[in-house]
């Protein structure tokens, strides 16, 4: 059974910059999906993940004093995932007026160019986080065309169908959590893309990967800045590369070992409370 714990954090008083940061500390912590509202932060982990001590320890960091912070845990069985996002987090969305989101219990879904299909159960992406659709608006921005490309922590598999759905024939998506990775296999089903092929694993599968084009890993900076020098390899020289799950006053650290490693800021776009994409380039 992939039973989850979802942890509720409020924070009053509570703010965009909180729920932000605390999400960002979180996912630090394993944490995989996020529903911030206005009184604080709904969080979900797997539950042999789970670790009270983690949680303490997160809050006893969090930045913004002055914030009385309080918890609480339930699991929730792996099963009933869907009916609780149904019923009360996940909504269509619409990116950039050109891709639309939603979940096969839907109505009414707005028209777009690109239509995506998620039913998320345990798995993050669904666009809502800023650091998603950052991606999503490079995707569409990209031509994509003929191109190889690689999502590491592939999550619903949300920017491995776009980057399908855009003309890229081969898409490997690589995710470590044997729930997200059985959820991206189903949305990869749903929405007729064969040519993406789901790998559950982690940095270490991609010297298997043909080389890539175009390479995404939105997870957080600890983690890319521990595997980037894995990412490099796996990227063809002049190919792109796109991060996110950080923050814009991130983006020295990463830069900073990813430049040894021949690649370099092309541009970066910032969203929401700072959330950031960074586009780089491989020179060598």
């Amino acid at each position: 059974m992939n039973d989850y714990i979802e942890l509720r954090v409020n924070i009053p008083p509570c703010d965009e910059t909180a729920t932000d940061i605390l999400a960002a500390m979180l996912a630090d912590g394993g944490y995989e999906s996020f529903v911030p509202d206005s009184t604080g932060v709904t969080a979900y982990i797997s539950a042999r993940q789970f670790d009270s001590k983690t949680v303490e320890d997160i809050l006893a960091e969090f930045p913004l004093h002055g914030r009385k912070l309080s918890t609480c845990a339930n699991t929730i069985e792996g099963e009933d995932w869907n009916s609780e996002w149904e019923k009360h987090y996940f909504q269509p969305i619409v990116v950039a007026d050109q891709c639309v989101i939603h979940s096969s219990f839907h109505k009414d879904i707005p028209a777009c160019p690109y239509d995506i299909v998620i039913d998320p159960k345990m798995a993050f992406g669904t666009g809502h986080h800023a650091t998603t659709s950052l991606i999503i608006e490079q995707l569409l921005a990209i031509s994509l065309e003929g191109k190889n490309v690689i999502d590491m922590g592939t999550g619903t598999g949300i920017l491995a169908i776009l980057a399908a759905m855009r003309g890229a024939p081969a898409v490997t998506g690589i995710e470590i959590d044997p729930a997200a990775e059985a959820n991206a296999r189903e949305n990869i089903v749903t929405n007729h893309h064969p040519e993406i092929t789901i790998r559950l694993g982690e940095a270490s599968l991609l010297p298997t990967c043909e080389p890539a084009d175009l390479f995404i890993a939105n997870i957080n900076r600890n983690i890319i800045t521990n595997d980037i020098a894995e990412y490099a390899k796996a990227l063809k020289t002049g190919g792109t590369m796109l991060l996110s799950g950080f923050y814009e006053e991130d983006i020295p650290v990463i830069l900073k070992a990813a430049t040894p490693l021949g690649l370099t800021e092309t541009s970066h776009t910032v969203k929401g409370d700072n959330w950031t994409c960074l586009r780089l380039v491989k020179n060598s």
